[in-house]
């Protein structure tokens, strides 16, 4: 029998003990966990640091791993929250520099058309800078259950915002960074958006990082 796990510690937020969580359930948050906050460090440092060319390679590389998460999110039971309330685990992140910033490295690809439900097809438009700062603000809210010790309401939100929303958004991400790479590196002889390629091979072909 797995053993059952609980420091038995109440909650600060809600004053009740959290239910008890078995060893293999603690062990997936903690992998859960590591992966969005390395996901949060590295959106954070490029936004930060990365040119136009590198930080679509970077970005691609980001949402692809994110996503894995989310797929194991998805494969699990459904996860039950502690209490009937979310705990208070204070103030958002102020992502608002964050946003800015991924705007401004992505110029003219940051503005791009998806379908957000394939059953029912509607082309809506977007900027990846809005949704990579949406994708990290319902992962970094989840990490703050995480690390309050709200374990059982952090992998209930990442696995509810996962289904809901930032799991879309982020394959919605994922296409167009890699629609922005097939048109740097593919014969692009039969594309109409002929300034969205040269937008593409623009930010693509911009000048190397300094050592």
């Amino acid at each position: 029998m797995t053993e059952q796990i609980s420091d038995q510690t109440p909650s600060p937020q809600t004053g009740e003990i959290p239910l008890p969580l078995d060893e293999e359930t603690l062990e997936f948050a903690q992998q859960i966990a590591d992966s969005v906050a390395s996901f949060l460090l590295a959106l954070r440092a490029i936004a930060r640091e990365a040119d136009g060319g590198r930080a679509i390679s970077l970005l691609l590389l980001e949402i692809s791993q994110v996503l894995l998460a989310g797929g194991r999110l998805g494969a699990q039971r459904d996860f039950t929250p502690a209490g009937k309330y979310q705990p208070d685990v204070g103030a958002e992140a102020d992502l608002d520099e964050m946003r800015l910033r991924l705007a401004d490295i992505l110029g003219n690809l940051d503005t791009y058309s998806f379908v957000f439900d394939p059953y029912v097809p509607e082309v809506v438009e977007s900027q990846l800078s809005d949704d990579l700062t949406s994708i990290a603000s319902d992962l970094e809210n989840g990490l703050r259950h995480y690390r309050l010790g709200n374990i059982a309401e952090a992998l209930w939100w990442w696995q509810f915002s996962y289904v809901s929303s930032w799991g879309n958004l982020a394959g919605a991400v994922l296409n167009a960074l890699l629609s922005v790479v097939s048109h740097d590196r593919l014969d692009v002889d039969n594309y109409s958006e002929i300034d969205q390629i040269e937008a593409a091979e623009a930010v693509l072909d911009g000048p190397a990082p300094p050592d």
